[in-house]
């Protein structure tokens, strides 16, 4: 008997039914709707590649099972951007070199994001590798993403502080 699931994934609204409960939200995402800029890395949680948020807080989507988010609100690397504009941690991984191959980089920008909303890296270099080392890169371009999250976080917080005011 098929499970309903009900999820906002990037702002929409999905009403699915799962045949079986144990899939995974990662597999839901690509193999189900088709999103497959989260990537499938390990799948057992330790690489970061299928980072996403759910209802704002940053998870490894090939451990959670999807019918354990029903009601969510679910943002994968698809729902980031704002049409034609990018998500300043986006921009900032272009500009700072935050990537070589790619594969790990939707995984480290959701992560980025969810950090930076966190509020909890500070400006702090030790402290930004330190609270993204969940995601790993097999290329080495840690330099760059942690310059990239360091921009953006500066980026969001001016422009924050900007509405404010």
């Amino acid at each position: 008997m098929p499970l309903p699931l009900h999820l906002k994934i990037n702002g929409a609204s999905h009403e699915i039914d799962l045949d079986d409960p144990r899939v995974t939200l990662l597999d839901l995402l690509r193999e189900r709707l088709y999103l497959t800029g989260t990537k499938k890395g390990c799948d057992r949680g330790q690489c970061g590649a299928c980072t996403v948020l759910v209802d704002g807080r940053r998870i490894n989507s090939c451990l959670a099972l999807a019918v354990s988010m029903d009601g969510a609100e679910v943002t994968t690397i698809e729902g980031v951007a704002d049409g034609d504009a990018l998500h300043p941690v986006q921009q900032a991984f272009i500009e700072h070199d935050g990537f070589q191959c790619g594969f790990c980089t939707p995984g480290q920008i959701m992560s980025a994001i969810g950090l930076i909303s966190e509020a909890r890296a500070e400006g702090d270099a030790e402290r930004v590798r330190e609270l993204m080392s969940g995601n790993l890169c097999r290329c080495g371009a840690y330099a760059g993403i942690t310059a990239a999250v360091l921009e953006a976080e500066q980026r969001i917080t001016q422009a924050e502080k900007e509405k404010a005011a």
